[in-house]
This record gives C-alpha cells, sequence and structure tokens, in this order.
C-alpha cells in the first residue's frame, strides 16, 4: 500500500505545482486566472492526508464512496467544501444530502427527486453536475447527449437542486490528447442544449491541461496531488 503523503510541507509544493499548471492552461487559452476550480479528489486517502493539504490551502475535496465520506467527514473541520463525484444510489441519498454540497454524476430524475425531498426536509440545497456519456462507452454512467434537454426539463421541478453545468469523463488514454475530442463534444452540448449553464466538470490527474483549454471550469485530481491511489 502507498505511503500516504500527511506532510503539510510537501502537500504545498504538490498543489502550487498543480495551480501553476492550471495558470499555464488557462494562460494559454487566453482564459483568466481563477476561472478554474482544483477538486482534490481524497477518495481512498486517509484524514490525515486531506488535513495536510488543508493546511496548505485546498478546502475543496472529492469524494466517491458514500460509506468512506461517512466515516471521515464528519472527523474534518467544517470548513471544507465536500464534493461527491462518485455514481449515488436512490437509497443513499439521505447520506448525500447531508455529507456533500456539490454532486457531480447526477443522471437519474428518480435520484433528483428522491435528493430534492431530502434537502427540502433540512431546508437545504445542492449544486449539481449532469453526468453526460459524451463517449458512449457501456461501462460510464451518465445521460446519452439526447437525453440532455429532457432530462434538464425534468430537473426543473426539483427547486433545492441547483444546476451547474455537465461532467464528463473519457475513456483513460496514457495520452491526454485522446480525451481531447470527449471534451470538445460536452463543450459543444453544452453550448448547443444549455448555454446559460457555464459549468464543465472535466480533465483528470492525466489531462488537465487538454480539459482547460476545452473550457473546463472544474478539474478533479487526485494522484498528481495524493500520490498513487490504494483500492478499497
Amino acid at each position: 500500500m502507498p505511503e500516504a503523503l500527511t506532510d503539510p510541507a510537501k502537500a504545498k509544493v504538490r498543489l502550487l505545482e498543480i495551480n501553476e499548471k492550471i495558470d499555464e492552461a488557462l494562460a494559454k487559452s487566453s482564459r483568466k486566472r481563477g476561472e478554474v476550480k482544483l477538486l482534490a479528489v481524497s477518495k481512498t486517502f486517509p484524514v490525515s492526508s486531506i488535513l495536510a493539504f488543508r493546511q496548505a490551502g485546498q478546502f475543496d475535496f472529492g469524494e466517491s464512496y458514500i460509506k468512506e465520506a461517512r466515516e471521515k467527514i464528519p472527523s474534518l473541520p467544517d470548513d471544507l467544501n465536500w464534493h461527491l463525484i462518485g455514481r449515488l444510489q436512490t437509497n443513499k441519498a439521505k447520506y448525500a444530502s447531508t455529507l456533500f454540497g456539490t454532486f457531480h454524476a447526477l443522471d437519474s430524475l428518480d435520484l433528483a427527486a428522491e435528493l430534492d425531498s431530502r434537502l427540502k426536509a433540512s431546508s437545504k440545497t445542492m449544486d449539481v453536475y449532469v453526468q453526460v456519456n459524451v463517449s458512449g462507452e457501456d461501462a460510464k454512467g451518465g445521460l446519452a447527449p439526447l437525453e440532455l434537454s429532457p432530462f434538464l426539463d425534468g430537473l426543473s421541478a426539483f427547486s433545492s437542486l441547483n444546476v451547474l453545468g455537465l461532467m464528463t469523463m473519457p475513456p483513460y488514454d496514457p495520452d491526454p490528447e485522446v480525451s481531447r475530442p470527449h471534451f470538445v463534444a460536452l463543450r459543444e452540448l453544452r453550448d448547443k442544449v444549455a448555454p446559460h449553464l457555464k459549468g464543465l466538470s472535466m480533465g483528470m490527474s492525466d489531462d488537465f491541461p487538454v480539459a482547460i483549454s476545452e473550457g473546463a471550469t472544474v478539474v478533479r485530481i487526485g494522484t498528481a496531488l495524493f500520490g498513487a491511489r490504494s483500492r478499497l
């Protein structure tokens, strides 16, 4: 099992390196500094690693598994912003609605209805990104592109869900340029179907500069910050 990064000084160095690469990608695309949010994907990493990055100045973290999040989040400071980036079963919406402020993988109206009900009961709201499967991979979650417009119409019934934009996950490839057509497809779909939505959650450790060049507003970085990930 890889050793967890728990030294705030080392966390600060990695954070600076990633932020410099983000700023460089923004500059190359004639975009302004600060237009992209860095989301540190902390799934499978211990509380001590999250605390190291918090001390280094990172406050947005992403988790994928409800069970793990229920164990970690209550023990961490209240000033952290939690993003659920993995798929969510409807029967676990009650936990997601209390643990997370943002959900990046919404692709079901039944799930939206359950989240909305839970959030309204506690007078809360949740920011959401709609996941779209632009690659067509069977193993990937998300809506088919043609399903996006009616799905967004359906979401209008749920007042506690604040739709920020779209999310996608391209097939993994060591060459980041292979991801570019998928990022382009998501941006063009957004521009065609829902130009009022500004958010594009796309890009991870291997391809985030390419994602930024194609309009990403949130990049989800795990390995490049925390190191190699051990599986649950």
